[in-house]
């Protein structure tokens, strides 16, 4: 008798998982779709790179480089990626990972959605995203359950927005000029980019190395979380291995690290594996 009362609560438990996974992804279907029919309906700002002439000089190499003959802004970028995770700069675990992420460059829109391999046979579901100036996250016990989330918050949407303008080295068309981003010049290997969406700003320093890449990303002050609160802290990235996808140039490779207690701590490295871009 009590085996079959166990058996018969793990397969109740097991179909209720199930049904909750598949009512994760069908809202989180549900939610890309809804970014990429805005994507595709929006108005797109054009600038061409031959009247960028007032550009600091290391972002016009580097957009030049970047974009090569491109005229042609992105409306959708589709990455899937891997790599591994802490859950905060003091944590000495490391968590390998894999992930779908879907921008929508000249919305300044993103939602990147994580499998994280917390224990054998025992996953996170983490989604994170900008949409409407909102950031938010999520995390879900084995994609189903909801254990956690956040956002609503002006560090929310700032960190996103720091995030989102951090990783515009993979959907490079969104650091050319407009009326959301400016650049201003630091020296012939660093530039400041300040991006704006509705009332928050963010600015990070670009740094760029003899190939005309950008090698790195720093602010002195970005919103995280950290021990059940948000703070300020000095963030960095850096990219690596440069390769041609469909006709623009973007690292395979990054990381980046929160400054916390004296150093310098990575809480994200991962690889580019396959990209999908749509163009005006």
């Amino acid at each position: 008798m009590v085996l079959s009362i166990l058996l018969i609560a793990i397969i109740l438990l097991a179909t209720s998982i199930w049904f909750a996974r598949i009512w994760q992804r069908q809202a989180l279907e549900a939610f890309i779709n809804t970014l990429e029919f805005a994507a595709r309906a929006s108005e797109i700002e054009t600038h061409a790179l031959q009247d960028a002439s007032n550009l600091p000089p290391p972002v016009r190499r580097y957009l030049s480089h970047a974009l090569g003959a491109h005229r042609r802004r992105l409306r959708l970028a589709h990455y899937t990626q891997e790599g591994e995770l802490r859950s905060s700069a003091s944590s000495k675990r490391w968590m390998k990972f894999t992930a779908s992420q879907v921008i929508a460059p000249m919305r300044t829109e993103f939602i990147w959605n994580a499998r994280v391999v917390a224990l054998p046979l025992f996953h996170l579901g983490v989604r994170d995203s900008l949409i409407a100036g909102r950031g938010a996250g999520q995390v879900t016990l084995l994609s189903a359950i909801p254990v956690g989330s956040a956002g609503g918050n002006m560090e929310m949407h700032s960190g996103a927005l720091h995030r989102f303008l951090a990783e515009a080295v993979w959907y490079p068309t969104a650091l050319l000029p407009s009326a959301k981003l400016r650049w201003d010049t630091i020296d012939d290997r660093r530039a400041l980019a300040t991006l704006s969406d509705g009332d928050i700003a963010v600015s990070l320093e670009f740094r760029f190395n003899e190939r005309d890449e950008v090698e790195g990303i720093y602010t002195p002050a970005r919103w995280g979380s950290f021990d059940g609160g948000y703070k300020q802290l000095p963030w960095q990235g850096s990219f690596a291995r440069y390769t041609q996808r469909e006709g623009i140039l973007v690292p395979a490779q990054g990381d980046v690290a929160w400054f916390e207690d004296g150093e310098w701590r990575t809480v994200w490295r991962g690889t580019i594996l396959d990209a999908t871009l749509e163009f005006e």
